[in-house]
């Protein structure tokens, strides 16, 4: 399937617990080591703290929006970086392409494709 070594720490943020109990599940199946939460503070305080390999952030957040959360990131030495890829609904499958990869961010529409996500996980992560 994909690369073969994945003990990587992935940090997923989602608002919506439906998408961060499947993305975790599709992760730790993927061998990933995985940390998560719903709000976009919390997002800025664990990458600070967890300096994880890759955040999957989704864009509309209850406090924060992933926008926000990217920016801080940046503007920090210890998380600068860190690629991101932004998961969000606001975009469709069709328009995924356009937008996919601009510096060490990249952007998937819902609903995720795990392949998909997994081949731009491994593009980030290796790039």
């Amino acid at each position: 399937m994909f690369g073969l070594k994945r003990s990587k720490k992935i940090l997923v943020v989602d608002d919506e617990k439906e998408t961060l109990v499947l993305l975790t599940k599709i992760l730790e199946r993927a061998n990933y080591e995985v940390i998560s939460t719903s709000t976009g503070q919390e997002a800025v305080g664990l990458a600070k703290k967890q300096q994880p390999s890759l955040i999957i952030l989704d864009v509309v957040l209850p406090d924060i929006d992933g926008g926000e959360v990217a920016s801080i990131l940046s503007k920090d030495s210890s998380t600068a970086n860190i690629p991101i890829v932004f998961l969000t609904g606001v975009i469709r499958k069709d328009e995924e392409a356009e937008g996919l990869k601009t510096g060490k961010r990249y952007v998937i529409a819902k609903p995720v494709v795990v392949e998909d996500l997994l081949r731009i996980m491994d593009q980030a992560l290796s790039g």
